[in-house]
């Protein structure tokens, strides 16, 4: 991923920024850090894009044994294009390594021992045979005894919205934990409220809505509990959806109520929108957990802008 030095247009750009960038890996680098090791399966040229995304997620901590290089592949590329109030992303991933990803890779035995598969609309979005490996991973189960996680991560520059909305709902739907912004939703069904985006997805156990600055609603077993986000100073919003998904998969994989998996999302989403990059590194464990356990009218007084990180 490239990215402008400074908060600056692309156009008026005068450096970019070269990061290690992607939906699930921004999840799997989140995961490392909150303590749950991840292993990340896919496949990279054998160019310098390709050591560099291979090197940096094995120097976070990243399982990356189940990444195939291809020789003489050119590893997919995306530049963000910062603008008032929005940024702009443009790929550049037509052919790449990662787009010719297939059912097959499912067969792989590593995948065999984690806990969750998380997948993305994004891989779905790549070329024909991706998104047959996603419909394969969340309708046929071949890593059986596993929680299927799928992100929606619309991507208009991707596919058009005709295309995607039938099939990122038949994937949602026959997943076991689906997160999704209402922003996407709205854009791709119409939905007007996260009680509709559950009424469209009726069977996977547990939707996860989020509503950017309001906040974000779990409909599961229990019942809908909704978290309110709380105040940051947003420097960069792209990549939060991921930091989000982390957050709230490390509350699951530790046993914790829907309401404190909501707000361990919201926490993780508030760093990762504190920094240009996809990545921002996280405060400890210790300031984590004391703002999950506050009280709620604590937790919807809340007000991250700059104080971020202290102890």
């Amino acid at each position: 991923m490239l990215v402008p030095a400074e908060p600056v247009p692309l156009a008026d750009a005068a450096t970019l920024a070269v990061h290690a960038g992607g939906a699930e890996s921004n999840v799997a680098v989140y995961l490392v850090e909150l303590g749950h090791p991840t292993r990340w399966v896919s496949r990279l040229g054998d160019d310098p894009f390709g050591d560099l995304v291979l090197r940096r997620l094995a120097a976070a901590g990243v399982d990356t044994t189940a990444v195939a290089r291809v020789p003489g592949g050119r590893t997919g590329l995306y530049v963000k294009d910062p603008g008032a109030g929005r940024t702009t992303v443009h790929y550049y991933r037509e052919r790449s390594p990662a787009a010719a990803l297939a059912p097959d890779t499912l067969a792989d035995p590593l995948l065999a021992e984690g806990r969750v598969l998380h997948l993305s609309g994004i891989t779905a979005a790549l070329s024909a045979s991706s998104r047959e490996l996603v419909r394969t991973a969340v309708r046929e189960r071949p890593v059986p005894g596993r929680l299927v996680s799928f992100d929606v991560n619309y991507r208009p520059g991707l596919w058009p919205v005709d295309e995607a909305g039938p099939v990122l709902a038949e994937l949602a739907d026959a997943s076991d934990l689906v997160f999704v912004g209402l922003d996407e939703a709205r854009t791709l069904w119409g939905c007007a409220s996260p009680a509709a985006v559950r009424e469209l997805l009726p069977h996977p156990a547990t939707v996860v809505v989020t509503d950017g600055a309001v906040g974000a609603s779990a409909f599961g077993a229990g019942g809908a509990v909704f978290v309110p986000t709380p105040a940051v100073t947003v420097v960069e919003p792209v990549g939060a959806g991921d930091a989000f998904a982390a957050g709230y998969l490390a509350g699951a994989l530790e046993g914790r109520e829907d309401e404190a998996r909501l707000r361990f999302g919201h926490l993780v989403a508030a760093a990762a929108m504190s920094v240009p990059s996809d990545h921002a590194a996280l405060p400890s464990r210790t300031w984590l957990r004391r703002r999950i356990d506050l009280p709620a009218q604590e937790w919807a007084r809340l007000d991250l802008s700059g104080q971020w990180g202290a102890s």
